[in-house]
C-alpha cells in the first residue's frame, strides 16, 4: 500500500496547516494557539477531544467500526524552540525568539492528517487516541501528561511516535528494535580551592588546575569504564572560573551532559563521576561536589512493536525504503517516558529533500519538508488500520 490517495488529495490543506503553525511557534507549556487549532480541527471531524493534560496537551479519541475495545496511542509534539528564525519565506516565525526548528509543526500536521482520514473512513475496529503533547524540548511534557493521568484516562495497549530525520533521504523510514535516543542528564561540579596571586601559585590551591584534571579524567569513564558495545558520552561543555588574568580564584565550576542508553550505565557513570571528582580534588588538597540532575530517559523501542512498525512502513514506502536497526542517536526525546509505561515504537521519517547544514535540526534556517507530510500521515493511518483491522 503506497501513500493513501485520500490523504494525498488534501496535501495542500496539510501544507497550509503546517505553515500556519510554523508561523506561530509557541514554547513549552505555552502552546495555547496550537492546541486550540488542533482541538478545533479534531472536533470538526467528529473526534472526541479532551484538553488540559500537562496544561496545553490535547487528546483526541476516535472509535472505529465494530465492537473491539483495543486501543492504541499515536503521539505528536507541538512545541517550538527558544531561538530566532533566520528564514525569509512567507511562513517564517512571527513570534520573536521562538522557532519551529525541530519539525514539531510537521509532526502535529501529519497526525492531524491521519486523524482527518481515519475520521472520514473509520476503516478500523478499535480505539485510537491522538496524543498531542506539549513541551518536548527539555521541559518533560511527556512525563507531565503521564503524571496527569494520560494512560489512566486514555488506556493504550501500545503507543507510537515519529520524528522527521534530515540525515535520511526523504520518505525513507528508519526503525530501531531497541534504543533509539539516549538518556540526557546534566551535571555541575563545584571545585573549591584557595585563591591567591597567580605569580605565587605555591601559596594557593588552584581550583582551575583541579578542574582541568577532572575534565581530562572524566573521559576515561567512557573510554575505559564503558563496554565498547554500550555507547555513552560525557561532555564538559561549560567552565566557570576567575575574574582576571593574575588572580587564582577560590572556586571553579564545570557543567556538562551525560548521554547513555542503559540504566546500569547511567547509574554507574553518575556514581563514578562523583567519586572521580572528589578523589582528584582531594589529591590536590581541594574539594569537589557533584550536582547530578537526571533528565529524559532513553527512548527504547520494544522489539515486537518495532517489527510491526517496520512492516507498516514497508507498506507505505516500500521494503527498499525501510532502514532496520540503524545506529541510535545520542540526542534525547521525552517519548522515552511513554515507552516506559507502554510497549511501542518510535520511528524516524526521512526529511532529506533539502541538503546541507541548513537542513539540520535546531538550525535557524531549518524548515520542515512539506513533501513528506502525506507519507507521515499515511504511515499513521496504515498503522491504525493494520493493528486494529476490521473483521471480514
Amino acid at each position: 500500500m503506497p501513500i493513501i490517495n485520500r490523504i494525498a488529495e488534501f496535501h495542500a490543506d496539510m501544507t497550509a496547516w503546517r505553515r500556519d503553525i510554523h508561523a506561530h511557534p509557541e514554547l513549552g507549556y505555552e502552546e495555547h494557539r496550537t492546541s486550540a487549532l488542533v482541538a478545533a480541527k479534531l472536533a470538526d471531524w467528529g473526534i472526541a477531544v479532551e484538553r488540559g493534560l500537562a496544561g496545553t496537551g490535547v487528546v483526541g479519541t476516535l472509535t472505529g467500526r465494530g465492537g473491539n475495545t483495543r486501543a492504541i496511542g499515536l503521539r505528536a509534539d507541538m512545541d517550538a524552540l527558544p531561538m530566532p528564525e533566520a528564514n525569509g519565506f512567507a511562513h517564517a516565525s512571527t513570534n520573536a525568539g521562538a522557532m519551529h526548528a525541530c519539525g514539531h509543526d510537521g509532526h502535529t500536521t501529519m497526525l492531524l492528517g491521519a486523524a482527518r482520514y481515519l475520521a472520514e473512513t473509520r476503516n478500523f475496529d478499535g480505539v485510537v487516541h491522538f496524543i498531542f503533547q506539549p513541551a518536548e524540548e527539555g521541559k518533560g511534557g511527556g512525563r507531565r501528561m503521564i503524571e496527569d493521568g494520560l494512560f489512566e484516562r486514555f488506556d493504550c495497549e501500545q503507543v507510537y511516535g515519529m520524528h522527521n530525520w534530515p540525515d535520511l533521504p526523504a520518505n525513507r523510514i528508519a526503525v530501531h528494535p531497541g534504543p533509539v535516543m539516549a538518556a540526557a542528564d546534566q551535571f555541575s561540579i563545584t571545585v573549591s580551592g584557595h585563591g591567591g596571586h597567580a605569580a605565587i601559585p605555591h601559596r594557593s590551591i588552584d581550583p582551575v588546575l583541579v578542574a582541568a584534571h577532572i575534565v581530562t579524567a572524566a573521559q576515561s569513564l567512557v573510554s575505559r569504564g564503558t563496554d565498547p558495545a554500550d555507547s555513552a558520552v560525557v561532555s564538559v561543555t561549560w567552565v566557570q572560573a576567575g575574574t582576571t588574568y593574575n588572580v587564582i580564584p577560590d572556586e571553579a565550576k564545570l557543567h556538562g551532559t551525560v548521554r547513555t542508553f542503559t540504566e546500569p550505565t547511567r547509574a554507574r557513570i553518575r556514581e563514578q563521576l562523583g567519586r572521580l571528582a572528589e578523589s582528584i580534588a582531594a589529591g590536590f588538597g581541594a574539594t569537589a561536589v557533584l550536582d547530578y540532575r537526571p533528565g529524559y530517559p532513553a527512548t527504547v523501542n520494544t522489539e515486537a512493536e518495532a517489527r510491526v512498525a517496520a512492516g507498516i512502513a514497508a507498506k507505505v514506502v516500500g521494503e527498499a525504503n525501510v532502514t532496520w536497526a540503524p545506529n541510535p542517536s545520542m540526542a534525547a526525546e521525552d517519548f522515552g517516558y511513554l515507552l516506559r509505561e507502554r510497549p511501542g515504537a518510535y520511528v524516524w521519517l526521512g526529511h532529506g529533500a533539502h541538503t546541507g547544514p541548513a537542513c539540520r535540526l535546531h538550525n535557524p534556517h531549518y524548515d520542515f519538508n512539506d513533501d513528506i507530510l502525506t507519507t507521515g500521515a499515511s504511515y499513521w493511518a496504515t498503522l491504525v488500520e493494520t493493528i486494529l483491522p476490521r473483521s471480514a
